[in-house]
């Protein structure tokens, strides 16, 4: 499928180098962003799909890295059904699993942590609730687990392994496992702050800076955060990418956010929801958290999404995120919402508003176009201009 955007008011890139693009006009096919610029009239009318943006503000898909996955678009924690693709109606294109721990009576051994993350790994491989990426299947890291065992998963196609939910005595002795992920070529994820679920253990700063993983799992709190003279050390002193809740502490977040900037560390800030847990669901999170990062924070709207977009792309790896030709075309369109006080996508998160979704496409297929059902209408229109396909893309019914 061929899809245009045009008609752009702004462009936030999700690159923190370069968070603002001077662009009118995108252009997508066969799942990737082929051009940014000024599109010439001959190749929108080639489109299958044309979406007039009416003068609003295009930014690559949200990609939360804190999700409890289990299997399908079900969270029993919750006992809800399709809450995946609600997330999508709050502009998140990919999710990525926080280990598969709320899975009911999850094993804990060996066999059993190898066999939930290959499952979890392979049933998101195809199924994409909503259009989503779902990048499933985090081994849970056990006592009794060997290198050999993470080198296995990961020819299965396992590329995530997550401390803080073992039986280890201490903390520290995840450090074997953690190496042995990373020889595996695995992203590694520690839990961080007081125990969260019965039976997990309180991570403080000192046990992050022993073990060294790639991301420090909400640093702000999950939901209690670590003591507050941590955070200059973790800032200062390692490389550890710093991941802020929406389920966390606030204040923390902001504490976080403020040390990483000053320290011109911000592209090791991440923001996730860590959701569903006791916070509950919560589609509009990630917006949430980039509106208090620039309303409260004092950090610049466009850089604030890069932490919540281009920042997890570069960390885990993926080809989303960023507003780049030869990216997956993951896009989302927004703007101020209606009945507001902001003309803008901008100025409504520097005002601690979070702003209306019109239209989010994945792999270059617009899933909804016009109006999420999670967010108040969108100030400006935002519509399809031209199609091909017998499809309204229309979230109306919603």
């Amino acid at each position: 499928m061929k899809t245009a955007i045009v008609n752009i008011g702004t462009v936030l890139t999700g690159d923190l180098e370069r968070p603002v693009a001077d662009a009118d006009s995108v252009l997508m096919a066969d799942g990737v962003i082929r051009e940014i610029g000024t599109a010439s009239s001959t190749a929108v009318a080639a489109c299958d799909v044309v979406i007039d943006a009416g003068g609003a503000t295009v930014m690559p898909g949200l990609i939360d890295s804190h999700v409890h996955i289990t299997f399908g678009d079900f969270t029993p924690r919750q006992n809800t059904v399709g809450y995946l693709e609600s997330y999508t109606h709050g502009g998140v294109t990919t999710s990525i699993t926080a280990s598969e721990v709320h899975v009911p009576g999850r094993p804990k051994d060996p066999a059993g942590v190898k066999a939930l993350a290959v499952a979890a790994a392979k049933c998101f491989e195809t199924y994409r609730p909503g259009g989503m990426r779902v990048h499933a299947g985090a081994i849970i890291l056990e006592p009794g687990l060997t290198p050999a065992d993470l080198t296995e998963v990961a020819g299965q196609g396992v590329w995530l392994a997550k401390a803080g939910f073992g039986a280890f005595a201490s903390p520290f002795d995840y450090a074997e496992l953690i190496t042995a992920a990373k020889a595996a070529g695995m992203i590694t994820l520690v839990h961080t702050g007081a125990a969260s679920i019965p039976g997990s253990s309180g991570i403080w700063g000192k046990h992050l800076k022993a073990l060294q993983p790639h991301v420090s799992f909400h640093v702000n709190g999950g939901p209690v955060a670590i003591p507050d003279e941590d955070f200059p050390m973790l800032v200062g002193e390692t490389e550890i990418a710093l991941q802020l809740c929406t389920a966390g502490n606030l204040r923390t977040a902001l504490l976080v956010a403020r040390l990483a900037d000053d320290a011109g560390a911000f592209g090791r800030v991440l923001v996730a929801t860590d959701t569903p847990t006791g916070s509950g669901i919560m589609p509009l999170g990630m917006l949430y958290t980039i509106s208090h990062l620039a309303s409260l924070g004092g950090i610049e709207p466009e850089r604030a999404v890069a932490a919540a977009t281009g920042n997890n792309a570069r960390v885990y790896g993926l080809n989303s995120g960023i507003v780049q030709e030869g990216r997956d075309a993951d896009l989302i369109i927004v703007d101020a919402c209606q009945g507001g006080s902001q003309a803008d996508a901008c100025s409504a998160l520097r005002n601690g508003d979070i702003p209306g979704v019109g239209a989010v496409i994945t792999a270059g297929v617009p899933r909804f176009v016009g109006r999420s059902r999670n967010t108040p209408p969108t100030i400006k229109t935002i519509s399809v201009a031209s199609s091909n396909v017998p499809q309204m893309f229309s979230g109306a019914a919603h």
